[in-house]
């Protein structure tokens, strides 16, 4: 099997995935890979939306239901939840479309949400809207400049393999610095 084969067979599963865990990497990914022939573009827009949209639908309930579980507490122990609810206060239905847009709050705000007073129908059609903008927003991208991407990876690709070196040797340089500090810290 080659990889357009396993892409064409896999690639929407993957996407839904990928859009659920990851994000817009792996979004306008998929939109490259439309604009290669090798996944329909409203299927990757539609894999993209509902794999975003199921995953906040998930942390929503995880904060409504599991208030004083260790993760939604971990969760509100961070600055961006304070942030979020902040923002939830002042703006509810703008932040509720706006949160998977802005970085590093795509992942507490939901868990943020689902402690509030918000009442679920409402989180689920904003969410269910958010959710069709940012994957049609994020696919086209992909899709619209996938020849431009395409000639920037064909570029790096004959330097791949001192690419790849150069990130190892600074993880293990990044590794050893960090292991250095910590072993010369008391306990």
């Amino acid at each position: 099997m080659t990889l357009a084969q396993i892409i064409a067979h896999y690639g929407l599963p993957a996407l839904f995935v990928g859009a659920a865990v990851e994000g817009e990497t792996v979004v306008v990914a998929g939109g490259v890979a439309a604009h290669q022939g090798l996944l329909p573009l409203v299927g990757a827009m539609i894999a993209t939306a509902t794999g975003s949209f199921a995953a906040d639908q998930a942390w929503f309930a995880l904060g409504r239901r599991f208030r004083d579980h260790r993760l939604v507490k971990r969760a509100k122990e961070k600055p961006a939840f304070a942030k979020a609810t902040e923002w939830l206060e002042r703006w509810p239905i703008g932040f509720i479309f706006a949160f998977r847009f802005i970085y590093g709050f795509r992942t507490v705000s939901p868990i943020a949400i689902g402690t509030t007073k918000v009442p679920a129908k409402t989180f689920v059609v904003v969410n269910g809207l958010s959710a069709i903008v940012w994957g049609i927003l994020f696919t086209g991208i992909g899709y619209l400049f996938g020849k431009a991407f395409e000639r920037m990876i064909g570029k790096v690709s004959a330097h791949l393999p001192w690419l790849i070196g150069g990130l190892a040797l600074i993880a293990v340089v990044g590794a050893a610095i960090h292991w250095w500090r910590n072993r010369a810290q008391p306990a």
